[in-house]
């Protein structure tokens, strides 16, 4: 009996308990949902408190920034004061830009008064926004830093204007597959002073007949720091911006027509502070590479089919670039790069950290060289070479103690090769193999069982035809491309996974993403490293 009774009193107090948590939360969330409507001038809803309604706006606000998209369309849907507080704490937006967003301005940027960063994205089948509608954003929003554009083909250069006039602190213009042209771009140049970064894609409104009219440099020459021209026609319009960009840092150029050399000659005589220079299918010889020389503290070069570079041009950077931290060729088959350029990197780049090396048939001369002289070599990726075989292996495993991350695809490696890199590389942590024929899921597996620590990735698919690229991401840096693959692009880095299985592999590299192999497998580990 006594026992019941003190079971009872006790399960009464716990229902008794749980039922005031119940309702302290339920009159909470309802003091909190009808906070405009019925809230008490205390802060309370039937004596117990809503300490929701007690936080500052601006702790409301943090909160609202560190949660994603979803939650925080969510979390608008609470109160009015909630929707109000996550519109105004909302700096970056995305935008579908048809022609009908024009009606919504207004109450759209009502709501989200703070924005600094904006996309406007049109589908290329669609009626894009107008002059109209981004003249009434740029009033709207007078304190925008960032704009990316894409397939707005309705706008004129009387719209970009029109924007520059309004958006003088704007720091980062990208454009893709616009209609404005060369009037619309000076009008930036001259109206936002604060410019770092220019991405230019495919801008449609510069014609033949304005191939001859500058664009440049204007008042956001002095500020500029970045510039990247993809598939443009008349692409060395920009020669007059490149050339007064004196605090000019990188220099992306992909796949623009014309002769970049003497252009070149000059920019490196007047720009000498560049230290990321990109080029992809562009028309440069040796004669350029000895212009880029001048950069005497270039970090990071990528050349990617360009296949009137050779040996020569190579050993002249190399000569006088003795800062070069990151390395990327892409021979495209055409064989003019190879022992004699890496041995002169090798000689005088005793600071390279990263080595991707495409279509090119290096040696074992040419790699031990690069092993024992560069230290600090420290990611290394090689693929689509002919030369490159066991022995090659045996010798980066004995002498690159840096090295951590290490890309092989395609290159005539087996077994053997595996095993030497059970002994080797003391620092290394991952590896990844793909379709190198005489490399078996044995020799992986005995590679994982001699190193614990060691991440494996293994794919045995067959091999493809291949074809090395970089794409033209515009804050992004370089990759590879293979026809099975889409292009695109990323910083170097290498990252793989122990498990084996195909799919997860495939996921990983982006080949059901539409990613190249080592955009894919070299993007991973300069963003892990923080490099």
């Amino acid at each position: 009996m006594g026992q019941s009774t003190s079971t009872a009193a006790i399960s009464g107090r716990r229902d008794a308990s749980l039922s005031h948590r119940s309702k302290s939360k339920s009159t909470a969330l309802i003091s909190t949902m009808h906070d405009d409507e019925a809230e008490e001038p205390n802060g309370s809803f039937d004596g117990l408190s809503d300490y929701i309604s007690d936080l500052p706006d601006e702790c409301l606000a943090c909160i609202f920034q560190s949660l994603s998209t979803s939650d925080r369309k969510r979390c608008s849907l609470v109160c009015r004061r909630w929707l109000m507080i996550e519109g105004q704490s909302r700096h970056r937006l995305s935008l579908n830009a048809q022609s009908d967003l024009l009606a919504v301005i207004p109450s759209l940027f009502s709501r989200f008064d703070a924005v600094t960063k904006l996309a406007l994205r049109c589908d290329r089948r669609s009626v894009s926004i107008g002059d109209e509608a981004l003249v009434l954003i740029s009033q709207r929003c007078r304190n925008l830093i960032r704009l990316k554009l894409r397939a707005c083909r309705d706008l004129t250069d009387a719209g970009m204007a029109a924007f520059a006039k309004n958006c003088k602190a704007l720091k980062k213009l990208s454009c893709g597959s616009c209609a404005f042209g060369v009037k619309g771009m000076n009008a930036v140049l001259d109206n936002c002073p604060a410019l770092e970064e220019l991405s230019v894609k495919r801008l449609r409104g510069m014609t033949d007949g304005a191939a001859a009219e500058p664009i440049g440099p204007g008042v956001a020459a002095v500020s500029l720091q970045r510039i990247c021209l993809k598939e443009l026609y008349n692409g060395q319009c920009f020669g007059p911006l490149i050339i007064g960009a004196k605090n000019l840092r990188t220099l992306k150029l992909f796949r623009c027509s014309g002769d970049w050399d003497k252009l070149l000659q000059v920019i490196a005589d007047r720009v000498t502070g560049m230290v990321e220079i990109h080029l992809e299918r562009v028309q440069v010889s040796d004669v350029g590479l000895a212009a880029i020389s001048n950069c005497l503290n270039l970090e990071i070069l990528h050349l990617v089919k360009m296949p009137e570079c050779t040996n020569a041009g190579l050993e002249y950077v190399a000569d006088r670039c003795k800062l070069l931290r990151k390395l990327h060729i892409d021979g495209w088959k055409a064989n003019r790069i190879g022992d004699e350029g890496l041995i002169a990197v090798a000689k005088c780049c005793s600071n390279l950290q990263e080595l991707v090396l495409i279509s090119v048939n290096p040696t074992k001369l040419s790699l031990e060289m690069l092993a024992s002289n560069c230290q600090n070599l420290e990611r290394l990726a090689l693929c689509g070479s002919d030369t490159v075989g066991d022995a090659e292996i045996s010798c980066i495993a004995g002498k690159c103690i840096a090295l951590k991350k290490l890309c092989i695809k395609s290159c005539p490696i087996s077994d053997q090769g595996m095993e030497a890199l059970a002994s080797g590389c003391p620092n290394l942590v991952k590896v990844k193999v793909k379709k190198c024929r005489g490399v078996t899921l044995e020799g992986a597996d005995s590679l994982r069982a001699n190193r614990e620590s060691l991440t494996v990735n293994l794919d045995t698919g067959e091999p493809e035809h291949q074809d090395a690229s970089a794409s033209d991401g515009g804050a992004q840096d370089n990759g590879v491309e293979f026809p099975a693959l889409a292009n695109q692009v990323g910083a170097a880095s290498i990252a793989s996974s122990s498990n084996g299985r195909s799919t997860s592999f495939k996921s990983r590299l982006g080949i059901l993403s539409g990613r190249g192999f080592v955009a894919c497998t070299l993007r991973r580990l300069s963003s892990g490293n923080g490099r």
